[in-house]
Protein backbone atom coordinates (compact mmCIF):
# COMPACT_ATOMS: atom_id res chain seq x y z
CA UNK A 1 0.00 0.00 0.00
CA UNK A 2 1.28 2.99 -1.20
CA UNK A 3 0.68 7.23 -0.40
CA UNK A 4 -1.69 7.17 -2.73
CA UNK A 5 -3.84 4.43 -1.66
CA UNK A 6 -3.50 5.51 1.77
CA UNK A 7 -4.74 9.00 0.57
CA UNK A 8 -7.40 7.70 -1.11
CA UNK A 9 -8.71 5.48 1.62
CA UNK A 10 -8.37 9.14 3.82
CA UNK A 11 -10.48 10.88 0.78
CA UNK A 12 -13.28 8.00 1.01
CA UNK A 13 -13.60 8.57 4.66
CA UNK A 14 -13.65 12.03 4.96
CA UNK A 15 -16.90 12.00 2.56
CA UNK A 16 -18.29 8.72 4.32
CA UNK A 17 -18.22 11.51 7.55
CA UNK A 18 -19.86 14.08 5.29
CA UNK A 19 -22.30 11.75 4.62
CA UNK A 20 -23.30 10.05 7.71
CA UNK A 21 -22.87 13.40 9.86
CA UNK A 22 -24.31 16.31 7.28
CA UNK A 23 -27.93 15.41 7.41
CA UNK A 24 -28.24 15.20 11.25
CA UNK A 25 -25.82 18.34 11.73
CA UNK A 26 -28.30 20.59 9.14
CA UNK A 27 -31.20 19.42 10.94
CA UNK A 28 -30.28 20.79 13.51
CA UNK A 29 -28.79 23.96 12.42
CA UNK A 30 -31.86 24.82 10.63
CA UNK A 31 -34.15 24.02 13.96
CA UNK A 32 -31.61 25.63 15.52
CA UNK A 33 -32.18 28.79 13.24
CA UNK A 34 -35.95 28.66 12.95
CA UNK A 35 -36.15 28.92 17.01
CA UNK A 36 -33.82 31.15 17.25
CA UNK A 37 -35.85 33.10 15.08
CA UNK A 38 -39.60 32.46 17.14
CA UNK A 39 -37.28 33.04 20.53
CA UNK A 40 -36.62 36.22 18.75
CA UNK A 41 -39.62 37.21 17.78
CA UNK A 42 -41.73 36.18 21.29
CA UNK A 43 -38.49 37.06 23.43
CA UNK A 44 -38.54 33.87 25.14
CA UNK A 45 -35.10 33.37 25.54
CA UNK A 46 -35.10 29.89 27.83
CA UNK A 47 -32.46 27.24 26.84
CA UNK A 48 -34.80 24.27 26.50
CA UNK A 49 -37.08 25.74 24.13
CA UNK A 50 -34.27 26.06 21.60
CA UNK A 51 -32.37 22.08 22.50
CA UNK A 52 -35.89 20.09 22.26
CA UNK A 53 -36.88 21.01 18.69
CA UNK A 54 -33.07 20.37 17.52
CA UNK A 55 -32.97 17.48 19.60
CA UNK A 56 -36.34 16.38 17.61
CA UNK A 57 -35.14 17.57 14.49
CA UNK A 58 -31.76 15.56 14.94
CA UNK A 59 -33.92 12.14 16.19
CA UNK A 60 -36.35 12.31 13.24
CA UNK A 61 -33.40 12.49 10.69
CA UNK A 62 -31.41 9.77 11.80
CA UNK A 63 -34.63 7.40 11.59
CA UNK A 64 -35.81 8.34 8.45
CA UNK A 65 -31.76 8.17 7.11
CA UNK A 66 -30.62 5.06 9.48
CA UNK A 67 -30.81 2.72 6.59
CA UNK A 68 -28.83 4.64 4.42
CA UNK A 69 -26.19 5.28 7.10
CA UNK A 70 -25.89 1.70 8.05
CA UNK A 71 -25.60 0.66 4.20
CA UNK A 72 -22.97 3.13 3.54
CA UNK A 73 -20.97 2.61 6.66
CA UNK A 74 -21.16 -1.16 5.78
CA UNK A 75 -19.97 -0.48 2.01
CA UNK A 76 -17.35 2.04 3.39
CA UNK A 77 -16.06 -0.89 6.26
CA UNK A 78 -16.04 -3.83 3.78
CA UNK A 79 -14.65 -1.92 1.02
CA UNK A 80 -11.67 -0.94 3.81
CA UNK A 81 -11.21 -4.39 5.16
CA UNK A 82 -11.00 -5.67 1.77
CA UNK A 83 -7.73 -3.76 0.81
CA UNK A 84 -6.46 -4.67 3.88
CA UNK A 85 -6.46 -8.29 2.99
CA UNK A 86 -4.98 -7.39 -0.43
CA UNK A 87 -2.36 -5.65 1.44
CA UNK A 88 -2.07 -8.45 3.83
CA UNK A 89 -1.81 -10.85 1.34
CA UNK A 90 1.10 -9.14 -0.96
Amino acid sequence: MNGQDIGMLLQQAGLVVLKLGGPPLLAALAAGVVMSLIQAVTQIHEQTVAFVPKLVAVVVVLMLLGPTIRSTLDDFTLHLFDRLVEVGSQ
